[in-house]
């Protein structure tokens, strides 16, 4: 492990990063986001190691006042995909959260837990094995012929959902929610964008359906509007938060060349606004920035410099979290907390910076990451990352 030599840190102690904010209920003390990272640490039936995530999640917590957000979660069977994902919907997973909760709680800090329907970007080889449906919001508009083929051999077709289903997917949002608030979690966050099932909804290049949930800007957010007002109604407006990323262009979208792009996230805020106006404020939106296409950033390669998020503090008054290599290009970040509303969520310098509110605001190198130990099931490169006074004890120039 070494100190990062890509960018030059500065310190934020004289921006807004340091200045209260209220989200929902919560007064946090900072505007340092945990982004949502999945890190592929569960263990048979998706049941998330509570004991060794709570030290990691706990090390991210030990800023008073800090939000994170957790890593994608499944919130039933049919909205799985992956074995070594988190899920909600059991018992036995619901215990091992309490774990992390109550450990993050100590700390003075608070979770989002973030709710993921994988849609066509599940593995339909594990859809097969469990005999589950392989969901999408149309048929035969695969990720991709590779993805196809590997369905088609495992005896299973992509799957237009019903509106029948729609209904049964937003119930078990609700009785997730309910469950992982009564568990401790501070709120949930719907993700709505990384091109999963309620982002396949919203693109008119996922999207060929021919009711009321396919076509019009309408009809394509109706989905994802109609979960968030199911979550309102069951844990309330101030523990709700959504996530978009209207640039993604991986799983077979456009990004910025999909077709009324602005038009479909500016009418899905103005919804959102009308319901805060009415009382119904979310927590947070959450908005991936253009620069980051595929839901990764290594250099250069993933680039939108013709566009940018600016138009979401047009059409919603409430807080924002933007994310998207902001440890990387501080200037930036210093340009975006110029706006009262902003918070910032960091990712991978997250992951390899236990302390990283501490560093932001004193202006301190930070950890660099590394990426071989992204997705293991080890605590290496989990929870094994030194403070920065640790990395300074350790000799590290």
């Amino acid at each position: 492990m070494t100190f990062s030599k890509d960018f030059t840190p500065m310190a934020f102690n004289d921006t807004n990063m340091v200045k209260p904010i209220k989200v929902g209920n919560l007064t946090l003390s900072h505007r340092v986001v945990m982004a949502p990272l999945a890190r592929e640490r569960s263990r048979a039936k998706n049941i998330i190691n509570g004991d060794l995530a709570s030290i990691y999640y706990g090390q991210r917590a030990q800023a008073p006042g800090t939000l994170l957000i957790s890593e994608a979660t499944f919130f039933s069977p049919q909205a799985s995909g992956f074995d070594r994902y988190s899920g909600i919907w059991l018992d036995e997973q619901i215990e091992e959260w309490k774990k992390i909760f109550a450990t993050v709680h100590e700390k003075k800090s608070y979770m989002f837990v973030q709710l993921l329907n994988l849609g066509k970007q599940a593995d339909p080889e594990h859809m097969a094995r469990n005999g589950l449906r392989y969901d999408a919001a149309s048929e035969d508009l695969y990720v991709n012929e590779e993805i196809k083929q590997k369905a088609l051999a495992a005896g299973i077709k992509q799957h237009g959902i019903t509106k029948d289903e729609i209904k049964q997917y937003i119930k078990e949002y609700v009785e997730a929610s309910k469950k992982i608030i009564a568990a401790g979690a501070d709120g949930v966050e719907i993700l709505s964008g990384n091109g999963y099932l309620l982002h396949e909804f919203i693109n008119a290049s996922s999207n060929n359906r021919t009711d009321e949930y396919g076509g019009s800007i309408e009809n394509r957010g109706r989905f994802t509007l109609e979960v968030i007002d199911a979550l309102i109604d069951a844990i309330g407006a101030e523990k709700v938060s959504v996530r978009f990323s209207p640039f993604f262009n991986g799983t077979g979208m456009l990004g910025a060349e999909e077709p009324e792009w602005l038009e479909m996230y500016s009418y899905l805020l103005d919804q959102l606004e009308k319901r805060a106006k009415s009382g119904k404020r979310l927590a947070y939106v959450h908005f991936v920035e253009p620069r980051i296409t595929r839901g990764w950033w290594e250099g250069e390669q993933a680039t939108n410099p013709d566009h940018n998020n600016d138009f979401v503090f047009d059409h919603w008054t409430g807080p924002v979290v933007k994310a998207g290599n902001f440890a990387g290009l501080p200037k930036l970040t210093r340009d975006a907390l110029k706006n009262d509303r902003t918070l910032i969520a960091y990712g991978r310098y997250f992951i390899a910076n236990p302390d990283l509110v501490h560093r932001l605001v004193e202006g301190l190198p930070l950890n660099k990451y590394d990426r071989s130990t992204f997705y293991s099931c080890e605590a290496k490169g989990y929870t094994d990352y030194p403070t920065y006074d640790e990395a300074v004890k350790k000799g590290w120039k």
